[in-house]
């Protein structure tokens, strides 16, 4: 596996439309990939963090070593921030996380349940979880699905966001609108197979938009 790191700059008018237009900077993000990946077997995995030092910056997971090249092309002059230090700089690393394993973990996660019979018309309908509790429970389940166990947990909401291509539904024109909530804490590792192959495809739904990249790192102390 292979981790890219950009910093991206807040002034360049393309990295604004693209924070507010996710599933376009995931296009932009595509540009350094090959057009034949298999759809879920290299899944491409990204997330915009804000670092305390260098300020916005796109995490990018990927199977293979991306070509950043196109950041040259005229069309993206600006896109990255001119910082003392290699943007966008990279790393492979390996996987080998071991049962009883605890680590400090990062997800922004889009947190959605189907509706019941109750819900009549919408009955199937994916629908974000707003409340906390149930939140937690989401992730809680996850990690049951996914080979770990939650320790400890901070969840921070990013809000709603509505993406501007609708999309039909029974005939009807709905805009797309996903809830964005970030987790930050602790996890012991349970099933080393099973979170790597989470590691690997992502948590939850809503990748292209910049959900679902589980990030892992040594627990502190």
């Amino acid at each position: 596996m292979y981790l890219s790191r950009l910093i991206l700059n807040p002034r360049s008018r393309r990295v604004q439309r693209e924070l507010a237009e996710p599933y376009e900077m995931h296009r932009s993000i595509m540009h350094a990939f090959r057009d034949d990946l298999q759809d879920g077997e290299e899944r491409i995995l990204w997330r915009v963090d804000e670092h305390p030092r260098l300020g916005l910056t796109l995490l990018v997971q990927s199977w293979d070593v991306p070509d950043w090249s196109w950041l040259v092309e005229d069309g993206a002059r600006g896109y990255l921030l001119p910082i003392d230090e290699p943007n966008p700089a990279g790393k492979p690393f390996d996987l080998n996380p071991t049962v009883g394993q605890v680590l400090s973990f990062r997800l922004r996660a889009n947190p959605t349940k189907r509706l019941g019979k109750s819900a009549e018309y919408d009955k199937g309908k994916r629908v974000g979880i707003y409340d906390e509790e149930d939140q937690l429970a989401w992730l809680a389940r996850k990690g049951e699905q996914h080979g770990f166990r939650v320790l400890q947990v901070q969840v921070s909401r990013g809000g709603k966001m509505e993406h501007e291509k609708a999309i039909e539904r029974d005939g009807k024109v709905h805009k797309l609108e996903l809830l964005s909530v970030q987790f930050d804490g602790l996890l012991q590792v349970t099933d080393p197979d099973k979170l790597i192959q989470a590691i690997q495809t992502g948590i939850g739904s809503a990748k292209g938009f910049g959900f679902g990249l589980l990030s892992l790192a040594p627990a502190r102390g």
